[in-house]
This record gives C-alpha cells, structure tokens and sequence, in this order.
C-alpha cells in the first residue's frame, strides 16, 4: 500500500487524506474496529460527542499498538452545548470521555440555524485551542453564509469543513467556497449509502481496474482534492477501504463521474437541520 497523503492546514499543521469515521458503529463494536483500523495502518479516526462511542474510541486507541503521535483523532460539538461556556465544557467532556489531553481537530458538527449560536460556538473552540486543548478547528456542513459570518465576526476561518460528498451529491460550490478561503474539504457519507455503485462511470473504472465501486468512489474523493473518511464494521471492508492509493481514475473518467451529480443528499440539509 502507498503511503496515505497528507492535506496542509492554514495553521501549518496537516490531516491524513483519508480516515476512518465511527458515526453509526455500535458502541460494542467501535473498540475492535478502532483497533483493527489502526493496526491496518489508518492514521485518523473521526469521532463526535452524538456519536455516543467516544468512550470506546478511546479504548480501541489504548488498546492499539500505534503511538499517540502517530494518530489524527477529531471529534465534534453537538447542538445541546453551541454556547461559549457549553461548547468549552463540551470539548473538556469529548478529552474524558476518549481519554486524551489534546484532540488533533475540534469540529462544529452542524450551525444549528434556529440556535444562532454558531458564532459563539466558534469563539469557543478559538479558545479552547489557545489553552491547547485542541490543536486544529473547523467546521461540519457550513455552507458559504456560515462561513462567511464566523470569519467576518471573528478573523478566523475554519482549517477544514466536512460535508456530505459523494458522485450523486458533489457540492461543487461549497468545495469551491472552502478552497477560495483555504479550508480543507472533507467528505462524510462518502458512498452515498451505495446510490452510485451501479452507475456506469463506476462500473466502468471498477471493470478497468479491477477494483470495487467503493473503491473506486474513495478514490475519486482523493482526485477531486478532498479528505475522506469511510466507515466499515467488517475487517475485510476495512482493509480494501485502504486499498485506493495504487490506482488512478483518468480525466475522462473523473468527467463522466461528474455527470452523475444529482444534487441528492442521504443526510439533512444544514439550512434547516436544527438536530
């Protein structure tokens, strides 16, 4: 396997490109698929208070035989503590629960519209990075007016947005509004729930290759520019989930994927979605 690539953040530090995300692991799993991730080689584990694993995140990071340092670990604020003093005690419950100092990444998980809070939650997280709680900070599902409003009110702009991207749901503009202000794209529900895997642009790179469709989809997130986390609870899906970086997908290829945009999404829309 070739050595997964890193994305530089503004702040000079970097992400791994590629990770494991645990939304939807069962808390009695997410330990062994923890650890069997990280012993497979993946180098970032994407993690949030909702998620309610953080505790055996933590166990499955022990319980590997990988140095701290050697690790990305992100988690994410929920909308039951988007003020300043509820998001600082978030961050403090998110480092107990998984059982770390520091946290690589501290997300905004949604901006939660009805709250108005976002702002707030910002400054938040602007802080608890300055006492080094929290190395980086970013945000989930910002669409340009979030954007725009946090760094207008605060000077500071996110070092990565993650947003649900996937060939049926390609968000070609909020890709295009986060790299104008150098914030890393990176990709949830990357497979979209599997909409794409018969479509023929897929099948027809998976055919050339030798290659699975979701395979094949992780690796058209990496030509695109994007980070990407996939999820898996199987072993065997894990491992080929790492087996994307001894191929390449061709322009031409890449263009037809592009037409499958269908501007569908399997999750809520961040205009609304209030949790």
């Amino acid at each position: 396997m070739s050595a997964i690539p890193n994305k530089t953040f503004t702040d000079g530090k970097s992400i791994p490109a590629f990770g494991l995300g645990i939304w939807q692991v069962p808390q009695e799993e997410t330990a062994r698929v923890v650890r069997e991730s990280i012993e497979m080689g993946y180098p970032l584990i994407d993690g949030a208070a909702a998620y309610r694993n953080e505790e055996q995140l933590g166990e499955g990071i022990r319980s590997a035989d990988k140095p701290r340092d050697d690790l990305f670990i992100t988690s994410k604020v929920w909308n039951d503590g988007m003020d300043y003093d509820a998001v600082r005690r978030s961050v403090d419950d998110s480092l107990k629960r998984i059982g770390l100092e520091r946290l690589d990444l501290m997300l905004i998980h949604w901006p939660f519209p009805k709250q108005d809070a976002y702002v707030d939650a910002w400054k938040a997280l602007i802080a608890a990075r300055a006492d080094g709680q929290v190395s980086s900070i970013g945000v989930c599902n910002f669409h340009e007016a979030h954007l725009k409003r946090i760094i207008d009110e605060t000077g500071e702009a996110p070092v990565l947005n993650q947003i649900e991207v996937n060939p049926m749901l390609q968000q070609a503009e909020t890709v295009r509004v986060n790299a104008a202000h150098d914030i890393v794209t990176q990709s949830w529900s990357p497979l979209g729930n599997a909409r794409s895997f018969d479509a023929d642009p897929i099948k027809a790179v998976a055919e050339r290759t030798g290659k699975t469709a979701p395979q094949v989809i992780l690796r058209w997130h990496l030509q695109r520019g994007n980070a990407v986390i996939a999820r898996s609870t199987k072993t065997d899906h894990l491992r080929a989930n790492m087996e994307i970086f001894d191929f390449e997908i061709t322009q031409a290829e890449m263009d037809a994927i592009a037409k499958l945009d269908q501007n569908e999404r399997t999750g809520p829309d961040p205009e609304t979605f209030n949790g």
